[in-house]
C-alpha cells in the first residue's frame, strides 16, 4: 500500500513538471515568433525605408551587416552571462525583450540613416542575446526530445515570419512605415513580463534537486572555458557551425533582397510582398516539427542534408524560371525547407555540446555564424545591384549546396572523434 502511496505522490509532482515544461515551449515558441513577426515585418518596409531615406541597394545590404555584426559580438558575452547568471535566465530574457522594443522605437522614429543604424544594432544585441538562454533552457527540459522541441520553436518563429510580412503588407496600405513599428514595439514589452514570472518559479512547477543544485552551484569561468574547448577537441562541431554560418548567410540574403526584388523587377503592391513573403514561411509551421521529429527518430543528418539540397535547387529553379505564377509556386515550394533547417542545427549543437556549458558554447559559435553571414547582404547587395537577382540567387543556391557537402562529411558522434583524436 505504501509503495502504490509513494508512486502516486510522485506522479503528481512529475505531471506537474511536464505541464509547466509544455507551457515554458509554449511561450518561448510565441516569444521567437514575436522576435520573427518583427524582422520580417522590417523586410516588406525595406524598400519603403529605402526610398525614406534615399538610399541604393549596397546601403541596405550594409544596414542589415551592421545588425548581424551587432548580433555576433554581443553573442560570446551574453553566452557566458547566461551561464553565469543561469538561475536569473529569465529575467535575462525579460531585460532583452524591452531592449528589442527599444530598438525597434528608436529605428520608428530616426530621422537620419545613422540613428537608424543605432536602433538596428540595439535591437540585434538583444535580439542576438535573448535566443542563448531560451535555447538553452528548452535544451535542458526536453533533452530526449531535443530535435522536437527545437522544431516546435522554431514554428513559433514561422507564424512570426507569416504573419509579420502579411499584416505589414496590409497595414501598409493605410499607415506610415515609422507608424506601423512604434506600435508594434508595444508587444515584446508585455511577452518580456509574462516570460520572467513564468521562468522564476510561478508557472513551471518546482525544479527538480538536480535543477536546483546546478542554479545554484557556482561557476567559474576558468573552468567554462575548459569545457568549451573540451567540446571542441571532442567534436566535429565546427563543421556543424560553419554549415550553420552558410545557412545564415543564405537567410540573411533571402530576407533582405527578395522584398526588394518583388518590388523593383516584379512590380508587386506592398500587399502582394507580404503575401509572398508570408507564403514563403507559412508551410514551415508545419513541416518544421516534423523533420525536428525525424531527426530525433532517424538522425539528423539524414534530415538534413536532403533538406539544405533541396534548398539549393529551388534557388536555381527560382533564378530560371522565378516570374509570374511560378514565382508563387516555387516561393511555396521553398518554404518547406527554408525554416526547418535551422532548428535541426540548433539540436545537432546541444546534442554534441551538453548542458553547463550550453549557452557560452552557444555564444561563440554564433559569434562565428554571425561574421561569416555579415558579408553576405554586402556581397549580394552588389551582385544585386550590378548583375541583378539571378545572379545573387545562384549566389545562395552555391551557399546551401556547399553546406550540404560539409554537413554530410560531419561526424556527430563524440566517441567516434575520440577515437579519430587519439589515433
Amino acid at each position: 500500500m505504501s509503495e502504490l502511496q509513494t508512486g502516486t505522490s510522485n506522479a503528481a509532482p512529475d505531471k506537474k513538471r511536464k505541464q509547466g515544461n509544455y507551457l515554458i515551449l509554449s511561450i518561448i515558441s510565441a516569444s521567437h515568433g514575436i522576435f520573427h513577426f518583427m524582422s520580417q515585418s522590417f523586410s516588406v518596409m525595406l524598400p519603403a525605408i529605402k526610398e525614406t531615406f534615399g538610399i541604393n541597394p549596397v546601403q541596405v545590404g550594409a544596414l542589415i551587416t551592421v545588425k548581424t555584426l551587432a548580433s555576433g559580438i554581443a553573442s560570446i558575452p551574453g553566452g557566458m552571462i547566461s551561464d553565469y547568471f543561469r538561475r536569473h535566465r529569465g529575467r535575462l530574457m525579460m531585460i532583452c525583450m524591452i531592449a528589442f522594443a527599444l530598438g525597434w522605437f528608436i529605428v520608428s522614429i530616426s530621422p537620419v540613416y545613422a540613428l537608424l543604424i543605432v536602433g538596428m544594432i540595439v535591437l540585434s544585441i538583444s535580439g542576438s542575446v535573448w535566443h542563448l538562454p531560451s535555447l538553452a533552457v528548452l535544451g535542458a527540459r526536453f533533452a530526449k526530445t531535443r530535435g522536437t522541441a527545437m522544431a516546435i520553436h522554431g514554428a513559433g518563429g514561422s507564424i512570426g515570419d507569416i504573419l509579420g510580412p502579411m499584416v505589414t503588407g496590409v497595414l501598409l496600405g493605410f499607415m506610415s512605415w515609422r507608424g506601423i513599428l512604434s506600435i508594434s514595439s508595444i508587444i515584446p514589452f508585455v511577452m518580456g513580463i509574462v516570460i520572467v514570472w513564468l521562468l522564476t518559479g510561478t508557472g513551471d512547477g518546482k525544479k527538480t534537486a538536480a535543477e536546483q543544485e546546478e542554479d545554484d552551484e557556482k561557476v567559474d569561468f576558468r573552468l567554462q572555458l575548459q569545457a568549451v574547448k573540451e567540446v571542441m577537441r571532442k567534436t566535429h562541431i565546427w563543421r556543424v557551425n560553419i554549415v550553420a554560418g552558410f545557412r545564415g548567410m543564405c537567410f540573411d540574403i533571402i530576407s533582405t533582397f527578395f522584398p526588394l526584388f518583388m518590388k523593383d523587377e516584379l512590380g508587386l503592391s506592398s500587399s502582394s510582398i507580404g503575401f509572398h513573403f508570408g507564403l514563403l514561411w507559412a508551410i514551415g509551421i508545419t513541416v518544421s516539427p516534423l523533420m525536428g521529429y525525424l531527426s530525433d527518430r532517424f538522425g539528423r543528418k539524414r534530415v538534413l542534408v536532403p533538406a539544405v539540397l533541396y534548398s539549393s535547387v529551388l534557388l536555381v529553379a527560382l533564378a530560371l524560371f522565378g516570374r509570374g505564377i511560378m514565382f508563387t509556386i516555387l516561393i511555396a515550394l521553398l518554404g518547406v525547407s527554408i525554416r526547418s533547417d535551422y532548428s535541426i542545427l540548433t539540436a545537432t549543437i546541444l546534442d554534441l555540446v551538453g548542458d553547463k556549458v550550453a549557452t557560452t558554447m552557444l555564444g561563440i559559435l554564433s559569434f562565428t555564424r554571425f561574421m561569416m553571414a555579415a558579408a553576405a547582404p554586402l556581397i549580394a547587395g552588389a551582385l544585386y545591384q550590378y548583375a541583378g537577382m539571378d545572379a545573387t540567387l545562384y549566389f545562395v543556391a552555391a551557399l546551401f549546396a556547399i553546406a550540404g557537402i560539409i554537413f554530410m562529411t560531419a561526424d556527430l558522434t563524440k566517441k567516434a572523434v575520440d577515437t579519430e583524436a587519439s589515433a
